[in-house]
């Protein structure tokens, strides 16, 4: 099959024939029908977190079910289905809690005295997130797929397959925004426009975008936001204060991965506040905060994935962009084959795009 390649960090991915196994029992081959370039990819294509190479990156995804292992029911071919990196095996402590987007059982991949899913060259191919959507196919665990309707379109279930349910779930799951809260989203790329959508669902009052780009600040008022902080001007913290008569607000969130900004995520909640945090803040860097502060109830907490069930709240987002609740096709700003990869990264680091969407494999 066809599938971009990762060689290492800083250099470019190529467009190379890569070798993918025939599904195992509980496996399921899947044709890419689309897939998000998210920001975590480009996390690992600058070495701001490890990945073995040579690799497959790419993990925001929604298909067509191609083949299915001997032991999976509840796929067939044909099926349209989203892929999401929190596949869970349902049987270790996490997932029995009901906490499986915390999982991180082994029994979802192949042992090592198994062939690997993916090869090239005669060689191992290290398979990203336990997906690998950067190519023409993926083979994965029954567990990674979630089955929506063929009426949806899978360019745009793909964003729900990260983004979205990273950026909503956050909101709606792991913060638990409110009826009548104030909410601060700080970053308005894929992520961040999906938490500003997740808390308008929820009911939120007043949704405050925060971002240096005056264009993305406009899509997150199309989305949701009821107010925007251009964060070039001058410090947003205390622009929020402003907006909220100097006290902050219920809930903040940070959806870009910057230590200095995920502090000031923290400075702009009131006392009993919440702020969480989305983004991948690099590997090795610590946040600062005054800890007197905890001392008024401030919560600082981190959230995976929104802090999915994803078999069921996926589903949901799909009923909810068909309602016209959640907006997806205004968060799609390119759709560009596969051999675009590098140019996508490019366009996402530079803030020209809130999604570019990789429909041509």
């Amino acid at each position: 099959m066809k599938a971009a390649v990762f060689h290492g960090p800083h250099q470019d991915l190529t467009i190379e024939d890569v070798d993918v196994s025939r599904p195992g029992p509980r496996e399921v081959l899947v044709k890419t029908a689309a897939s998000g370039v998210c920001h975590s990819d480009l996390h690992f294509v600058e070495g701001l977190y490890p990945f073995q190479a040579p690799g497959i990156l790419g993990h925001e995804a929604a298909g067509v079910v191609e083949e299915v292992g001997e032991l999976v029911q509840q796929f067939k071919s044909g099926d349209h289905v989203i892929m999401c990196l929190s596949v869970f095996c349902g049987n270790c402590s996490y997932c029995l809690s009901g906490r499986p987007n915390l999982c991180r059982s082994p029994e979802t991949q192949r042992r090592p005295d198994e062939d690997p899913r993916l090869s090239w060259n005669g060689n191992p191919v290290a398979q990203f997130a336990n997906l690998s959507t950067y190519a023409e196919y993926t083979l994965v665990h029954e567990n990674a797929l979630v089955y929506v309707d063929d009426d949806m379109p899978l360019d745009k279930a793909a964003l729900i397959g990260c983004g979205v349910m990273t950026g909503a779930g956050a909101a709606m799951n792991t913060a638990k925004v409110h009826h009548g809260s104030t909410v601060a989203v700080f970053g308005a790329g894929g992520v961040g426009l999906s938490a500003i959508q997740g808390a308008r669902i929820a009911g939120a009052k007043q949704i405050i975008a925060v971002d240096l780009h005056e264009h993305k600040l406009a899509l997150a008022r199309e989305l949701g936001a009821t107010h925007s902080v251009d964060a070039s001007s001058g410090d947003p913290v205390a622009q929020i204060q402003d907006m909220t008569d100097g006290e902050g607000v219920d809930f903040s969130f940070e959806a870009i991965g910057l230590k200095s900004v995920a502090e000031q995520c923290f400075a702009a909640i009131k006392r009993g506040g919440v702020a969480t945090i989305i983004g991948m803040v690099p590997l090795g860097q610590t946040l600062e905060i005054p800890a007197h502060e905890l001392l008024s109830e401030k919560v600082l907490q981190g959230s995976s994935m929104g802090s999915n069930r994803f078999r069921t709240d996926m589903p949901n987002l799909v009923d909810y962009y068909r309602q016209g609740r959640l907006m997806l096709d205004e968060m799609v700003t390119v759709t560009a084959p596969l051999e675009d990869i590098n140019e996508a990264f490019r366009a996402m680091k530079a803030g020209e795009v809130a999604r570019t969407v990789l429909t041509s494999f």
